[in-house]
């Protein structure tokens, strides 16, 4: 018991501080898209809540155990993922939403297992590079990776999800890396897979071509998400500096800016609280990440410090693809702001994630009696 209390000292309190501060800008922002002539506390911010309180719950559990007893796991993370996936497919519980099958309907609650998956994926693709470390210097090697990883890219982007897709592509090509793979041979193969992206082009469904299309013609308002995207930037330049006020935004309140409480969260964030407002969120993300830095660099073995690497993988371009988007600087995915777009998968997937990290990096330091 006295060694558990120890390890709590050395939990990393920034950023469960930081947190926090997600947790309250995302109630409040979700509350604003939904807010008329008066505030309501109405079910989606309920149902945020309700995760957060999921996703402490997981953290608090996670904390108790050695986050080596997953490498153990690694087989059973492997078949389960994939079935969770599939589960999709199977009628009356899977069912789709933005275009993607890729949800399980559980009454008053969607499930989305992709988001689910992240973890289980980082957790047993860090033991499979600790496992086969040596071979990352070899072309055959980075092949077998990329083997390992393509039953999960594949059930994602049938559903379609492409945006889950890249996230899973991020997560793993920053693992690979993180792990020592010989850097000439891994900019090779990087190099390769760029040269092939004109072939994938013509491979995708109409669904994904299109909005590739409206993103390379951002002036083209018949492409489906670029009239999304003005609609945005308006929204985005019309908060100014210091913003139109809490609860104030038009764009928002005449329903112009799409999808406000997941997808072009950040928008709101903008319009209402401006350009300050947008910089703060900013600022807390960055300091969110270099805590994480922090706990790559001071982990006690390599597994640990892959864990975390994914994790961070996994923050960092869905901060910067969601922000992105809202400005049309990136492609517009659906993927969502971490901890703060509206959404139980994503809090509690978000929170697992920051529980693993806290878990490692607790466990990272020397424990005095």
């Amino acid at each position: 018991m006295n060694y558990f209390v120890n390890l709590l000292k050395n939990i990393d309190k920034t950023l469960l501080i930081l947190t926090v501060f997600f947790a309250a800008i995302s109630v409040t922002m979700i509350g604003s898209t939904a807010y008329a002539e008066h505030f309501v506390f109405n079910r989606d911010m309920q149902i945020q809540l309700i995760a957060y309180v999921i996703g402490i719950f997981a953290i608090a559990v996670i904390l108790l155990f050695d986050y080596n007893i997953f490498k153990k796991l690694e087989k059973v993370f492997y078949v389960t993922s994939i079935l969770l996936l599939l589960c999709v497919y199977i009628p009356g519980l899977g069912s789709s939403q933005k275009g993607a099958r890729g949800w399980l309907n559980f009454g008053p609650i969607n499930v989305q297992p992709a988001e689910l998956v992240k973890i289980t994926f980082i957790l047993m693709f860090a033991h499979f590079l600790c496992r086969h470390k040596e071979d990352l210097c070899t072309f055959k090697g980075i092949v077998r990776c990329g083997i390992y990883a393509a039953p999960f890219l594949f059930l994602i982007l049938i559903q379609p999800d492409l945006g889950n897709v890249l996230v899973f592509c991020v997560i793993a090509a920053i693992m690979i890396f993180a792990a020592g793979v010989d850097g000439k041979l891994y900019a090779k193969v990087l190099g390769g897979i760029a040269a092939c992206m004109p072939i994938a082009y013509f491979l995708m469904d109409y669904h994904q071509k299109i909005r590739i299309d409206a993103f390379l013609n951002p002036s083209d308002t018949s492409l489906p998400g670029n009239y999304q995207v003005l609609q945005s930037k308006i929204a985005v330049g019309s908060g100014g500096f210091f913003g139109k006020g809490l609860f104030q935004g038009t764009q928002k309140e005449l329903k112009f800016l799409p999808v406000q409480k997941s997808d072009f969260i950040f928008s709101v964030i903008v319009e209402e609280l401006g350009m300050l407002g947008g910089g703060i969120v900013i600022g807390l993300y960055t300091m969110f990440l270099y805590r994480i830095m922090r706990i790559i660099d001071n982990a006690k073995d390599l597994y640990g410090a892959l864990v975390v690497t994914g994790m961070f993988a996994m923050f960092t371009f869905q901060i910067f693809e969601n922000i992105g988007m809202t400005m049309g600087l990136m492609p517009v995915t659906g993927i969502t702001l971490p901890f703060i777009s509206y959404g139980g998968s994503s809090i509690v997937t978000n929170m697992v994630a920051l529980g693993l990290i806290l878990n490692i990096g607790m466990r990272s330091k020397l424990i005095n009696f």
